[in-house]
């Protein structure tokens, strides 16, 4: 039996890490015959405006509804595109959301490095299509509560994923099977 299949074409928008080949977004990528993934940098890699023109360019070259597919940094990424856009999406499923004003661990980029890229403020007004927010209970990058004052800022619905991390390779995820019903449920 085929396994589901989206009607929308499904943007994947990752986050610093870019492309990871065992991450759940590409292999979710690898089963969906409607998908584009936003392409990486190749210079200037923390430059917040770059990352939203290349959202920006990715869609353009996407006819018909689009479902956006964001995690970490490719959620604030999103936001601030959505910030500025005039592109109609049908939905947006945005996987643990970094905090900007918590301390992050050593491998992430500082808050100073994130500001001088341009990522302060975080747009936090009601995002312009409907959106899942999901969180991680014990995500190294955001607290809950932090997580849960973003959604309600950009109204979008929360999903408690429990305690995953921060929903990545490091944590322990390869495959998410929950982002494929997740998708379902905006491309109703």
């Amino acid at each position: 039996m085929k396994q589901w299949q989206p009607k929308a074409t499904v943007l994947i928008v990752p986050g610093l890490r870019e492309h990871v080949a065992e991450h759940w977004q590409t292999l979710l990528a690898a089963e969906l015959d409607k998908v584009v993934t936003v392409p990486p940098l190749t210079e200037d890699k923390l430059n917040c405006r770059a990352r939203v023109e290349a959202i920006e360019q990715a869609l353009a070259s996407i006819e018909g509804p689009v479902i956006l597919v964001a995690h970490s940094a490719g959620v604030l990424m999103t936001v601030h595109w959505a910030a500025q856009a005039s592109r109609q999406i049908k939905g947006a499923l945005l996987v643990t959301p970094p905090d900007l004003g918590a301390s992050w661990p050593a491998q992430y980029p500082s808050a100073e490095a994130m500001q001088a890229g341009g990522w302060h403020p975080l747009p936090r007004t009601r995002l312009p299509f409907p959106s899942l927010v999901v969180m991680s209970q014990n995500d190294p990058l955001a607290s809950c509560e932090a997580v849960q004052a973003m959604a309600v800022d950009w109204g979008s619905e929360l999903v408690d994923a429990g305690a995953v991390g921060h929903l990545n390779p490091a944590s322990g995820f390869g495959p998410w099977p929950q982002a494929q019903a997740l998708l379902a449920r905006l491309d109703s």
